[in-house]
C-alpha cells in the first residue's frame, strides 16, 4: 500500500482519537439536544457518503452491463445489510442510553458492550473507505484520490464527536479519564484494520469491486436506520437531530462532489 492509502485509512481513526480525548477536557457528558445534534450529522454524513461516494460508484463501474448496471448495486447493498444484521444479533452489545443490551446473552460488562455497540459501528465505516481506496488502487477512472480523500475526512468529521460520545459515558460508569479514552480509541481501531482487509479482499478480487462499494453502503445505511435515527429521534420530541441530518448530509454531499 502507498503512502496516500495509508494516509487515507488512518483520517478517519484520527478522528475518533481525537474526539475520544475529549474526555481530558469535558467534565460531563454532552447535553441530550448536544448529543442529538451531533448523532444527527453522523446519520446525515453516512447516508450521503453511501449514496454519492459507494452507490453511484458501484453502479457506474457496472455501466458495460447496460440496464442491468444496477444489479451489483442492488445485491451488494442488500449483502451489506444481512451483514451487519447478523453481527447485531450474534455480538452482545448495548447502546448508550439503551435499557437493555442487544444480541446474545452475555456477562460482559456494561462498559465492555457499550465499547462493542460503537465498534459494531465503525466496521462499515472502515469498509466504506477501504474499498474506495481500493478502487482508486486498481486505477478505476470512477474513483479518484480527491473523491477518495473526500469519503475519509467526511467520516472523520463524524467521527470527532463519536469518540467523545462513547468515552464520555464511560468515564460516567466509573473509568478512569485514561481508560475511558483508550476505550474510545479501541473501538474506532476497527475501522484501519476494516479499511485494510477490504483493500486486501478488491485487491484479490477486482471484478467483484461494484459489489463491494454497495455492501459497505448497505452495511453504513443499517447502522443509520437501526441505531443512529432512532436516537436522534427518541423523547422527548425535538427536530434538532433533522436538522444536523440535513447539514451532515449537505457537508458531504458538498466534499464528495467538490472533492471528486
Amino acid at each position: 500500500m502507498t503512502a496516500e492509502i495509508i494516509r487515507g485509512i488512518l483520517i478517519p481513526f484520527l478522528g475518533t482519537s481525537l474526539g475520544a480525548a475529549c474526555v481530558f477536557f469535558m467534565k460531563n457528558e454532552f447535553h441530550i439536544s448536544v448529543r442529538r445534534a451531533l448523532i444527527g450529522f453522523a446519520a446525515g454524513v453516512m447516508t450521503a457518503a453511501s449514496v454519492w461516494s459507494l452507490l453511484i460508484p458501484s453502479m457506474e463501474q457496472s455501466a458495460d452491463m447496460g440496464k442491468a448496471a444496477w444489479v451489483p448495486a442492488a445485491a451488494g447493498f442488500m449483502l451489506g445489510i444481512a451483514f451487519l444484521l447478523i453481527l447485531d444479533n450474534i455480538i452482545p452489545h448495548l447502546h448508550i442510553n439503551a435499557e437493555q443490551a442487544e444480541g446474545p446473552h452475555s456477562k460482559l460488562k456494561k462498559t465492555t458492550m457499550l465499547v462493542l455497540a460503537v465498534t459494531l459501528h465503525n466496521i462499515p465505516e472502515g469498509m466504506a473507505v477501504g474499498v474506495v481506496y481500493a478502487g482508486m488502487a486498481a486505477g478505476n477512472g470512477t474513483i479518484s484520490a480527491a473523491g477518495a480523500l473526500a469519503l475519509s475526512l467526511g467520516i472523520a468529521i463524524q467521527n470527532f464527536p463519536e469518540g467523545a460520545i462513547i468515552s464520555l459515558p464511560l468515564k460516567s460508569e466509573g473509568m478512569s479519564k485514561g481508560k475511558a479514552c483508550f476505550y474510545g480509541i479501541l473501538s474506532g481501531a476497527v475501522e484501519p484494520v476494516g479499511a485494510v482487509i477490504t483493500i486486501l479482499a478488491a485487491g484479490l478480487i477486482v471484478p467483484v469491486l461494484p459489489y463491494l462499494l454497495s455492501f459497505a453502503a448497505g452495511a453504513m445505511i443499517y447502522v443509520v436506520v437501526e441505531e443512529l435515527i432512532p436516537e436522534m429521534s427518541e423523547e422527548p420530541h425535538s427536530n434538532i437531530g433533522t436538522i444536523f441530518f440535513a447539514v451532515g448530509f449537505v457537508i458531504m454531499m458538498i466534499l464528495d462532489v467538490a472533492l471528486g
